[in-house]
Parts: C-alpha cells; sequence; structure tokens
C-alpha cells in the first residue's frame, strides 16, 4: 500500500507471489515464479542482484500459527543460502581477520543509529512536556506527519515499593528533528499513567523508539493550506507548516488553546507561517506579535468565523483562496470544524477545497494494520456506504468521511483503566519524592 507496483501479489491468495531464484550460465541468479506445485520463499522484488524473501504469517503456506513459521524459517534458510555459496567458497582464510574487523564496524554504525537515548525532558506548559531524544536513523527518515511509538525499558525504570515504572507504548508526533545531530523532539500530553512517567526520563537513559511510522503528510506546492490545530495538536503543526512553506504555499495558522499558559513553541509556528490567529477558549487572549497576526477569546471555529467577516482587522489571506484545510486537535474540536465546513463557514471557503483530519484513534501495536486497535469507521457522504480504515496506516483523513462519534466511544473506551493507572501513581509518588520536571 505504501508503495504500490513494488511486489508481484497472489491475487487468489491475498499474499507475495512465490518466487525462486535460478542461476544463470554467468553464475549470477535471476527469479522465476515458482510453479504451481513449488514452494517459494522469495518475492517478485529483484534490484541489484538483491532480492526480498518472506517467511511466517506472510507465507501462504506457512501462515497461521507459530509451528508453521518457524518451518517457514526451516525450509526457507536454504533457498537464501545458495545465493551465497559462490562467494562464501571464495573466501580465503587469511582475510578473516580483516572481515571480523568489518564487521565490528558495521556493528558500530547500526549501534550508534538505531540505539534512542534520552537527551533531555522539558515541561513547556500544564501538562506538556518535550520529550528530546537522540535517535540518528529515525531522525533521518521522519517526514512531517509521521510519529514514534515510545516506551523506556523496564530493566532502566525507576521502582517504587518494588513496583517499575514501566510504561506502555505510546504513540507520540515528531514536532522537529535535526537529522545533523540526530535529534528528535517529541511532544507529550499528560493523561494517563504511562504519558506522566515521561516527565521523569532523565539524561541518558535508554529507551525503545519505534519508527517514524505512519504515513507523512502529503505536502503540495502553490497551494493556499490553512492549518487548525487544537491543544496538543499544534505540536503536529510545526514540522507539517514547515514543510508547507518550505514547497512555496502560502500558509495561514489558526491556534487553538484552552487558556493563554497552555502556549508553546510560539517562534516555530510563527517562522513557519505567513498568518498566525490566536485564539483562546478562557481568559487573557494570546496579544499577537506581527503586525498581519490575530488574536481572539473564543474556539477555533469563532475564530475563523471572526477573522473571515473582518471582526479581527484587515484580512491579508482571505478563506476563500484556501485550497486545502488540515485540522489537527481532539476529536471534539476537529468534529467542530467539520461541521462547520457545512454551515456557519460554508459561504467563507472555497467550495471545492480539501478538508482533512489528523484522526488520533487509540493506538496499541502501531505496526501498520495488525492489531485493530486503530480502526476508524468511516461513511461515504455521497452514497453512506461504511468501511474502516486503520489510522496508524494513515492518520490524514478526509474529515467529510470520519465518524466521529465512532471516534469518541473509541477513545473514551480505556479512560477508566487510565484514570485508575493515573491515581495509583499519585499514591506511588507519595510513598516516594519522584523527581519531575
Amino acid at each position: 500500500k505504501e508503495h504500490p507496483g513494488t511486489f508481484v501479489i497472489d491475487r487468489n491468495r491475498s499474499c507475495f507471489a512465490m518466487h525462486r531464484a535460478v542461476e544463470t550460465e554467468d553464475g549470477a541468479f535471476s527469479l522465476e515464479p515458482a510453479k504451481e506445485n513449488e514452494i517459494g520463499f522469495l518475492t517478485s522484488h529483484e534490484k541489484d542482484g538483491r532480492f526480498i524473501s518472506f517467511y511466517g504469517d506472510a507465507h501462504p503456506i506457512y501462515a497461521g500459527n507459530v509451528v508453521k513459521a518457524m518451518a517457514s524459517a526451516r525450509y526457507g534458510y536454504p533457498e537464501v543460502a545458495k545465493l551465497f555459496e559462490r562467494e562464501v567458497a571464495a573466501q580465503v582464510s587469511e582475510e578473516q581477520p580483516e572481515r571480523e574487523n568489518a564487521w565490528v564496524r558495521f556493528a558500530e554504525v547500526l549501534e550508534d543509529g538505531l540505539r534512542a537515548e534520552v537527551v533531555d525532558a522539558i515541561r513547556l506548559a500544564d501538562r506538556i512536556v518535550e520529550v528530546i531524544v537522540r535517535a540518528p536513523m529515525a531522525a533521518r527518515n521522519f517526514r512531517p506527519g509521521q510519529f514514534y511509538r515510545m516506551q523506556n525499558y523496564e530493566s532502566a525504570a525507576e521502582g517504587v515499593e518494588e513496583i517499575r515504572l514501566t510504561m506502555e507504548a505510546l504513540a507520540l508526533t515528531g514536532a522537529w528533528t535535526d537529522p545533523a545531530r540526530g535529534l528528535i523532539s517529541l511532544i507529550v500530553l499528560e493523561m494517563g499513567g504511562s504519558s506522566r512517567l515521561c516527565a521523569i526520563l532523565e539524561p541518558g537513559q535508554e529507551i525503545v523508539l519505534m519508527g517514524p511510522t505512519g504515513a507523512p503528510t502529503e505536502i503540495p506546492e502553490g497551494e493556499t493550506v490553512l492549518l487548525a490545530g487544537g491543544g496538543l495538536g499544534n505540536a503536529v503543526l510545526f514540522s507539517i507548516a514547515a514543510a508547507m512553506k518550505e514547497r512555496g504555499n502560502r500558509v495561514m495558522y489558526f491556534a487553538g488553546y484552552k487558556n493563554k499558559s497552555d502556549l508553546f513553541k510560539r517562534r516555530a509556528i510563527e517562522d513557519a507561517c505567513d498568518l498566525v490567529v490566536w485564539s483562546v477558549d478562557q481568559g487573557p487572549e494570546i496579544p499577537a506579535r506581527r503586525p498581519q497576526d490575530r488574536s481572539t477569546v473564543g474556539n477555533i471555529v469563532q475564530a475563523m468565523t471572526r477573522y473571515a467577516n473582518g471582526e479581527l482587522g484587515e484580512v491579508s489571506i482571505p478563506l476563500q483562496s484556501v485550497d486545502r484545510l488540515i485540522c489537527i486537535g481532539s476529536d471534539r474540536m476537529m468534529a467542530a470544524v467539520h461541521q462547520a465546513r457545512h454551515t456557519v463557514l460554508r459561504d467563507m471557503l472555497k467550495p471545492n477545497h480539501l478538508g482533512i483530519g489528523s484522526i488520533n484513534s487509540p493506538m496499541q501495536c502501531m505496526m501498520k494494520e495488525v492489531c485493530s486497535q486503530c480502526l476508524q469507521r468511516h461513511v461515504d457522504p455521497s452514497t453512506g456506504r461504511e468501511s474502516f480504515v486503520f489510522s496508524c496506516l494513515n492518520q490524514d483523513q478526509p474529515l467529510d468521511c470520519v465518524d466521529f462519534n465512532f471516534l469518541h466511544h473509541r477513545l473514551r473506551q480505556n479512560s477508566t483503566a487510565e484514570k485508575l493507572t493515573s491515581l495509583w501513581l499519585d499514591h506511588l509518588f507519595e510513598q516516594r519524592e519522584v523527581q519531575v520536571v
């Protein structure tokens, strides 16, 4: 799905088409489809004389259970080993020390590139913590809109009353990356027990970091793009806004917060946007620092309406020029924007604009279509046809198709357990003073 056309698919079995490596006259190998009674362990992919093998549940003959998966390796490894027979036979024993040294150097490169280590944990606002991680390969491969799966190691976790403060895996967005230094910024909203434990991560602590994963946000060229962020959703938009600006788009940003004190990384927003409209649900407003920016007290929809009507001052970028609207925030905030696009904002927006929401479904495995925890219901607005998508594979979804009531109930399915875990964490923290940023 991510790279269509890369592999030939066996449509009858819904799996990779089995292939076998056949040696040619010059000693090289080429791929041939497995015959009807043959079992192949190679896919159709061939590049620069290299192949890709597959086993276990990905294989039509050995799918189903762990025993079959083990059997696939048992019978499949000779197919891979024969690809290297000539190379192994040509090895000279005197060169073995150099080969071992090369392996050590290679292993050191992998160790440095794949290891994830906490650089710092910083509190940005009430209930919002930034965790900066050094993970070179994960930083180099990040593209705006993707996220990471993070958790601590039990062996390195702090203990209270012989209880290890081990977190479950968290889906965290990459706010920014520094590929040259291998750094990643992850923004955490403290809600349940695991997210609260991010505040006790210490510099130098090794953690588990998988990713980047999920589909990156589509970055067009030469469009007028409206970004709407609510609370922690603003962290997701930092890298997206910068990428939009870099590709020559005109970027306007509606940044919504509950209170003025919830604002964080203000300069990151301003630097990447042509126009920012700040809004808070209550209390004093966020003063605009640039002449083109605006500020108001109200929710994100009210901010859009007031801006479009000219109530906040000169309208430098009309909403009717917006080609693409990307909304990221709570499920209620995104549902409100979705509804407003067809009601109070209908005549203010371009009729054929593209509306996208970054859907924050509950996640467990984050390995793309494995555990089904992140299933999201869609309803086609034209036909009423129902379908389901995996949000961990593609979190950017058409606002008009998303069933927000379904999403709301899915997000609340673990609410009781999260509250109990947080209370238990309060109890443990009271038993022993735990340093929290």
